[in-house]
This record gives structure tokens, sequence and C-alpha cells, in this order.
């Protein structure tokens, strides 16, 4: 397991490499951003923001998803991974949202938790980004890079990561570092492929270490 000062190159290396690591799920609004991150579960950003132009441009405000029937609303999400059951719980959240909430999304991260297809990570990304509230959503490339690096132990459940996370990193740097793991774990440390050879991280990574060396012995 990292040290704490080890811990602080980690998060000073990935400031470096994606000091711009942001939300990449188009939105202009908590609600927008709630149907988006709704729609990326088990589907990739790109593809959601191929989608979610037309679904924004033609539903702009909660009450718009009750006025239409789920099979519309469906074919307008059809090329989204499990579609239908997305379609369904977006219609629920809306009509929570409108009939509990006045129209409103809550901001409350236990209240956001208690709507259609919104499970805890969903939530915090809803709270941390719209909201600008301190939490850390960990989905495969925070788990997989924290895993890897050594912060996490590789049998650590979703919500241990998140747990170790927020003791091992200041709250006031929660936000910033979930989108930089994130990125770190997109476009570097990838589920196939990392770029072991070329992270300034490798040093301190025994994952990588033990792939680097898996290569030389394969002649890599």
């Amino acid at each position: 397991m990292l040290t704490k000062p080890q811990i602080r190159t980690v998060l000073d290396s990935m400031q470096e490499m994606f000091p711009d690591a942001h939300c990449e799920l188009h939105h202009s609004t908590p609600f927008e951003l709630t149907i988006a991150v709704v729609l990326s579960a088990q589907c990739t950003d790109a593809l959601v923001n191929k989608v979610t132009p037309g679904l924004f441009e033609k539903y702009k405000k909660p009450e718009d998803y009750l006025e239409v029937p789920l099979e519309e609303l469906e074919n307008d999400i059809r090329r989204i991974g499990l579609f239908r059951n997305k379609a369904k719980n977006i219609k629920k959240l809306a009509r929570m949202v409108v009939e509990e909430y006045g129209g409103k999304l809550p901001q409350d991260r236990d209240e956001l938790m208690l709507l259609p297809g919104v499970g805890r990570k969903t939530a915090n990304v809803i709270a941390s980004v719209a909201f600008d509230l301190p939490y850390i959503a960990v989905d495969t490339h925070v788990e997989r890079v924290s895993k890897r690096l050594g912060i996490c132990r590789w049998k650590d459940s979703v919500l241990e990561v998140e747990k170790t996370l927020m003791r091992k990193i200041p709250k006031d740097e929660w936000s910033v570092s979930h989108h930089r793991f994130i990125f770190f774990g997109r476009y570097h440390c990838r589920a196939q492929s990392p770029k072991c050879e070329i992270c300034p991280l490798l040093d301190l990574c025994r994952e990588g270490q033990k792939r680097m060396k898996k290569r030389a012995q394969n002649g890599k």
C-alpha cells in the first residue's frame, strides 16, 4: 500500500498529466447531467454525447419526459445499451423530480440516490459536478487505477475503494481527483495495453513493474 507522501506524488503527477480533467458528459443543467449519467451506465461517454444533443433539444425540463409515451422515449435513446430499462427509469425519475421536488433536482446526495436509476456512484457524480460538493465517484477507471497503484487492495469492494480514497485524499481535492483518476485510467492506465513504459508513476506501481518485467521476459 502506498504511503501518504507517495499518494501525494500520485496526485501531483496526475495533476501535471491532466490539469484540465473534467466531466466529459455534455450537459448544461443539473437535470441534463443526471440524464446523461443514467444513460452512461455500461456505455461510453462518447456514445452518450452523440445521443444527448437531440434528446436535450427535445426535452428541456423534467415535465417534458412525462408528456411522451414510453415507446417514443425508447426510440430517442435506442442507440444506448439497455435503452428500454433506462427509458423506464428516466420516466420514473422525471416524475419523482416533478411530484416530490417541484421540478428541481435535489442537491443532497442521499436524496439523489432515491431517484430511479441513480445509485451511489451516479449520485456522487451529480453532487460533485452539478453542485460542487465534495464526493468521489468510483467508476471502473477509478477502481482500476486505485488498485493497480496500490492505493487500495485488489479485494476491496467499490464502496471500500471510495472510503479508502476519502481517507487518503484531502477532502478539498476529492472532486478534482475523481476526474483526474478517470482521465488517467481512460487515456493512460487503460484496462488493455496500459502505457506502463512511459508512466511517471512506474516506480510506485507494483502492477506496472510486474507488467514491464513480463514484457522483458517475453522479449517485447
